[in-house]
């Protein structure tokens, strides 16, 4: 089938390529137009976070129940000046005028006392603000940043507390970084400028759709703002790397002596069917997370799976029309010396591997568990402002609010007390017995709705918002202390704010997470069985898998949650792991692991059963493919740690996760275990039971070309 399609499409191929540039153009200009807004609420409708805020908002406390931020006032010459003074006031008028529905308490107003820091250097504005909505939130920072701006008091600094748009930096985009990376070393790898360009132009293609589809989509689904980001990273690298593969085999095929049009069927047949099962598994992997009721999640999974789909389609139809086209330059394309695939060094590596594969394995492994160490310390969560480059206004008012008030200001929770019978009792019990807790800094008195059936506080924790103190907090107060202080009135308390929502996000994916990498080695153990027809090869992969991206979830403990390295890597801050992360790199590298193992087993399984000779089998395989592997391999780190450049820090971690994966898949897995494993299992790698062997369906990767009718011709002009 994918044969007699890249025939089509090579006989086809400036009507095919026709086609794929209007499309590009089409979406490209109904996106720029038509683009949806973006959410990156990750509330969980039926967690205590979100019941918090749907009884303030039930109450009349509107403000209460949606975003709280502070404009943060700092003079060394004092604040008890009466410019200052005359400055606030009007600052603190232009927000209520400026942002409806907004309550704004100035700390030199009624109730504002406790709002300037001991010294009298450091003060803030309240401002609680009824959005929750990302993009409205994003609208009111932006307008404070504007009447911040317009604050013209020598020696008085303001800042907002809350992310602006000029916070975001500046310089290239990190993709653009990592498609330079790419293309010299497919330069280095081809030595062709023509060959070079084919796969980085399936890559881009496949982005600029991927990442258009997501913003045509957002007006379905809820899609996070770093989703086409994330999801044009994606696109970039694995469409390089499919588009490699299969420009590598279509060259060998040419220096074979095969016709170009044959080369264009034959190299589709084998590498295109590998890049058709590796890209449907990301695809399937990818869609999994829908399941896992998280809107955050899902929106970015749907829009990887999407932006995925779209560059594996262009990999099959309009690869072999760009291939129909250049086909004869590549044809005549000088091979240079020791690029003749042969492989010669990766043989001869193979064979050290072979001959002391026990050792080699404890090693590999020895390696793996080192890495892995610090998964064990895995945290999931949010960053805060803390996380935010320093040049920032959200991170200058940080690190004010910190320096004056103490951490926990910057993320105060907000507890919601309904007692229809009289909230003032209950909520003042609650306050006592939440204040006595040693991690609680402070508590506010009660406030208490017009009818008197609900009451609200505000929480200060000592700990800094995404410290694992403020979590374990969270945690006491809602399983020890609230419950002990409201036994036996019936009255109902919630706690929700910023932190707690995090927190309730972080718990849901963390009890999934287990049931979801269960389900995807089952997946993948069913698949590859099926494929190679062997129980401990499938088995073999699988756990190398795990190895594998235990090591790479350690590596991202060691980096962003310790801060190994930060200076050196440009991070700012550390912190938990954000919550979406850890699935979305499952589905992720196991899809591309899927890709190199069954391009690498493929060629294994070719020669086993041409000689029936294992070890000569797995020597033969990786010589054939541990040079695109590497190349392969070291594009997609290029791509995917390009943007550990980014300014954005869920972008640095998931492209830093993704790139360690990848790096220590095609290196220690890929070159050493693999190879040494399957030299331990020899003929076993490769068992399978009679009556398995009889039940399970046939499923090939690569396999002979059909041939094409005689009446076709057998080479593109």
């Amino acid at each position: 089938m994918l044969a007699s399609l890249a025939r089509t499409c090579a006989r086809a191929r400036w009507l095919v390529v026709g086609i794929w540039v209007a499309v590009v153009v089409v979406l490209s200009v109904l996106a720029g137009v038509f683009a949806g807004p973006t959410s990156d609420d990750f509330a969980l409708p039926d967690s205590e976070s979100q019941r918090a805020s749907d009884l303030l908002a039930e109450a009349g406390f509107d403000a209460r129940s949606g975003t709280q931020a502070q404009v943060v006032l700092h003079s060394p010459e004092g604040l008890d000046r009466p410019e200052v003074r005359a400055a606030v006031d009007d600052l603190a008028a232009a927000i209520a005028a400026d942002l409806p529905g907004a309550e704004v308490t100035s700390p030199f107003g009624p109730g504002g006392e406790r709002q300037v820091a001991p010294g009298g250097e450091i003060a803030y504005l309240q401002v609680d603000l009824p959005q929750r909505d990302p993009a409205a939130v994003a609208d009111a920072a932006d307008a404070l940043g504007a009447l911040r701006d317009g604050v013209d008091v020598p020696g008085l600094q303001v800042e907002v507390g809350l992310p602006l748009e000029e916070d975001g930096g500046g310089g290239p985009p990190a993709e653009v970084i990592g498609v330079l990376a790419a293309a010299v070393i497919l330069l280095i790898a081809f030595g062709s400028l023509v060959a070079m360009l084919l796969p980085l132009v399936i890559g881009v293609l496949g982005a600029l759709c991927g990442v258009a589809a997501i913003e045509l989509a957002a007006h379905v689904i809820d899609v996070p703002s770093f989703a086409g980001a994330a999801a044009g990273m994606i696109a970039v690298g694995v469409g390089i790397d499919y588009a490699l593969l299969v420009v590598t085999r279509f060259r060998e095929s040419l220096r074979d002596g095969t016709p170009v049009l044959e080369a264009v069927a034959l190299a589709q047949h084998t590498a295109g069917r590998s890049v058709l099962f590796a890209g449907t598994t990301v695809v399937i992997a990818s869609l999994g997370l829908v399941f896992m009721g998280m809107e955050l999640i899902t929106g970015v999974a749907i829009g990887i799976s999407a932006s995925v789909l779209v560059t594996m389609l262009g990999a099959v139809t309009l690869l072999p029309a760009l291939l129909g086209i250049v086909g004869p330059r590549l044809q005549r394309a000088r091979v240079r010396r020791g690029s003749d695939g042969s492989g010669a060094g990766a043989q001869r590596w193979a064979r050290t591997v072979q001959r002391r594969p026990v050792a080699w394995v404890v090693a590999a492994l020895g390696v793996l568990g080192v890495l892995a160490v610090p998964v064990f310390d895995l945290r999931l969560g949010f960053s805060d402002a803390g996380t935010l480059p320093e040049s920032s206004s959200a991170r200058q008012a940080y690190d004010l609010v910190a320096e004056g008030f103490g951490p926990g200001v910057n993320g105060p929770f907000v507890v919601a007390v309904s007692a229809p019978s009289g909230a003032a009792a209950v909520a003042g019990e609650v306050a006592a017995a939440v204040a006595a807790d040693p991690g609680v800094a402070s508590v506010s008195p009660p406030t208490v709705a017009d009818d008197g059936g609900t009451a609200v506080l505000q929480v200060v924790p000592t700990s800094a918002p995404r410290d694992e103190a403020t979590t374990e907090l969270v945690h006491r107060l809602r399983d020890d202390v609230v419950p002990a202080a409201v036994s036996g009135s019936g009255a109902e308390v919630a706690i929700g704010g910023a932190q707690p929502a995090a927190v309730d996000f972080a718990d849901y994916t963390g009890e999934r997470l287990p049931v979801f990498l269960g389900v995807v080695l089952a997946v993948s153990f069913l698949l590859l069985t099926v494929v190679f027809r062997g129980v401990l090869v499938a088995l073999k992969a699988v756990v190398v898998n795990v190895l594998s991206i235990a090591a790479a979830f350690g590596a991202l403990v060691a980096v962003f949650q310790w801060g190994w390295a930060t200076d050196l890597l440009g991070i700012e801050g550390v912190g938990p792991i954000e919550a979406w992360v850890p699935m979305m790199l499952i589905a992720i590298v196991f899809g591309l692991s899927m890709d190199y193992e069954v391009f690498l087993l493929s060629r294994i399984r070719e020669e086993y059963d041409r000689t029936g000779d294992n070890a000569s089998a797995v020597a033969t395989g990786l010589a054939r493919t541990a040079r695109v592997i590497t190349a392969a391999a070291a594009i997609m780190v290029c791509v995917f740690g390009s943007f550990v450049l980014g300014s954005a820090r869920e972008l640095q971690l998931f492209g830093f996760g993704l790139a360690a994966a990848v790096l220590i898949d095609a290196t220690v897995v890929r070159m050493v275990l693999v190879p040494a494993t399957m030299e331990l299992l020899g003929r076993a790698n490769w068992w399978l039971p009679r009556r398995l062997d009889r039940a399970l369906p046939h499923l090939t990767v690569e396999g002979p070309v059909p041939t094409a009718p005689a009446r076709e011709p057998a080479a593109v002009g």
